[in-house]
């Protein structure tokens, strides 16, 4: 029994870094523009996509694998997302800025975003799915009754260096202060000289970067692709996200583990069908209790 819970700790942890690495993706843009980017799951779909066309690429050059592909495929889909956040930004979210609209009417555009990724996917390339190809050859690890593998341990250890590298930016740069500035008072920013849409720009493109990291490790961990596969995973990270404080990095974080923990376990000791379900429920009595996630806080609004 306890090498079963074991084994389900370390299963939690891995879904729960996927989660959590998608999360901190909403919690940027939440963060700096108060924007709910819906379309980030799809961005997440869209990195798997491209880490897998560059990944067979590099394979053809280079056999064998190994940590040099896995480094080049992370670096080339993080550049190539985040260009695609960057286009996303400035083509869908940035007029609708500079226009003052509603807020209700970015967040359509956000699902409507997310739409196109997802129908434009299966345009271009078919309904059928695509098997992400081996980077790095699996390895199973027998630690006692407890069975790991390398790609499973690589899973939770990056998304903590993905969290740690993030509070660094947020907390000890340039970038980060200025992003922190905007999310506090984005009126009187300009008036200090610094660039909101530059800040803005390299927020997106922060947030497609973690999408990417979370989409390769995706793709190598469960290999099958489809143009659909970034819609719940999104929409579970946002769930997750406002469960830990969506504004609060460290709340997004954990939210994510929150929701791994909480589907794993429930998987190992009921039916499979229960879990969503359970799980959800089970969310929604932490909303209704604390409304703000266990990391947020109400603002107010001064009139």
């Amino acid at each position: 029994m306890a090498a079963r819970i074991l084994q389900n700790v370390f299963s939690a942890l891995q879904w729960g870094s996927f989660y959590s690495i998608i999360a901190l993706g909403y919690c940027l843009v939440y963060g700096v523009l108060r924007l709910i980017n819906f379309a980030h799951g799809d961005i997440f779909m869209a990195a798997s996509y491209f880490a897998f066309f560059i990944a067979t690429a590099l394979l053809g050059a280079i056999t064998g694998g190994g940590p040099v592909v896995f480094v080049l495929t992370l670096v080339g889909t993080m550049v190539v997302t985040a260009l695609l956040g960057i286009t996303i930004e400035r083509v869908a979210y940035r007029p609708l800025r500079r226009k003052g609209v509603n807020r209700l009417y970015v967040v359509i555009t956000a699902l409507m975003v997310g739409f196109i990724l997802e129908n434009g996917n299966l345009a271009l390339l078919g309904a059928s799915s695509k098997r992400f190809p081996v980077i790095i050859p699996e390895r199973i690890w027998e630690i006692g009754p407890v069975v790991l593998t390398n790609l499973k341990v690589l899973v939770i250890a990056a998304a903590l260096a993905v969290f740690g590298i993030l509070q660094f930016i947020v907390q000890k740069t340039v970038f980060g202060m200025s992003m922190r500035a905007i999310s506090y008072d984005k009126f009187a920013i300009p008036l200090m000289g610094i660039p909101v849409n530059g800040v803005i720009t390299f927020t997106f493109a922060l947030g497609s970067g973690l999408a990417a990291v979370a989409g390769i490790l995706f793709g190598m961990s469960y290999p099958v692709l489809g143009p659909y596969m970034g819609m719940i995973i999104g929409w579970k990270a946002f769930i997750a996200a406002v469960v830990g404080g969506i504004g609060d990095i460290k709340g997004a974080f954990l939210g994510g583990f929150i929701l791994g923990f909480i589907e794993i376990f429930i998987a190992a000791f009921f039916p499979s069908s229960f879990k969503d379900l359970v799980s959800f429920v089970i969310l929604l009595i932490i909303l209704s209790i604390r409304p703000t996630g266990f990391f947020g806080v109400a603002k107010s609004t001064k009139i």
